[in-house]
């Protein structure tokens, strides 16, 4: 009986974090919207300027809010000791590692792309006409916010709330599977297209294990972001 009642919390409590976690996700996804409105208002000869003063007052709320939560569940339980690593020569040196293993990845992509062996990503391609309609806020948006947002959501409160043990195994499949989710938020379907960006998705999971400091997942992300847009 116990096993069963045990079980059963265990099951509740698992489903709390996926509508909590969810929850996160569809705040940010909120977020965008009002991105999306105010590009398309610029894109009729609209004055965009009450959806952006909306998308900027909201999303002041949100970072305040997710980055407070991602702080309480670090206070509540951290058995991998995430917090502040200093940035000193080696870890800056290991964050450039990484960021060539990034570039490597995308430069494989585009050659993948480019000989047709596989399509230009859809999200890419409208990411890049939102930013021909309205520059200066998407490229703003997409390269400082996105980074900070996705990395507290997939990385820091996801890994929490699903993989807190530190094991290689509950690592690894953090790294797996916030990588996979990661890349179904940029392409929804099972294609290779969908690899990559989950390859993506990996080396942020891994950078974010082995430095232990969200920080420098965001620091990498702003580099990728920037340089796909820029």
């Amino acid at each position: 009986m116990n096993s069963w009642n045990k079980g059963i919390n265990w099951l509740l409590d698992w489903i709390l974090r996926d509508l909590k976690w969810l929850g996160f996700l569809l705040l940010y996804l909120i977020d965008s919207v009002f991105l999306t409105l105010a590009t398309q208002q610029a894109s009729h000869g609209s004055s965009p300027n009450r959806a952006i003063g909306m998308m900027l007052i909201y999303s002041g709320l949100l970072l305040g809010f997710i980055t407070w939560r991602y702080q309480k569940q670090l206070q509540q339980n951290n058995p991998r000791n995430f917090g502040r690593t200093p940035f000193t020569g080696k870890t800056v040196s290991q964050l450039i590692g990484f960021f060539i293993l990034m570039l490597t990845i995308q430069y494989s992509w585009s050659i993948l792309i480019a000989t047709h062996i596989l399509p230009s990503p859809a999200n890419q391609t409208a990411i890049n006409q939102q930013v021909t309609q309205l520059p200066f806020w998407n490229l703003a948006y997409a390269i400082l916010l996105a980074p900070i947002f996705e990395e507290l959501i997939f990385r820091g409160i996801f890994l929490n709330y699903f993989f807190s043990k530190n094991t290689r195994l509950m690592n690894f499949l953090g790294i797996f599977i916030s990588g996979i989710i990661f890349g179904f938020m940029h392409v929804s379907s099972f294609t290779p297209t969908l690899i990559m960006y989950s390859a993506l998705g990996w080396v942020l999971g891994y950078s974010y294990l082995h430095f232990r400091d969200v920080r420098y997942d965001m620091t990498l992300h702003f580099l990728n972001n920037a340089l796909s847009l820029i």
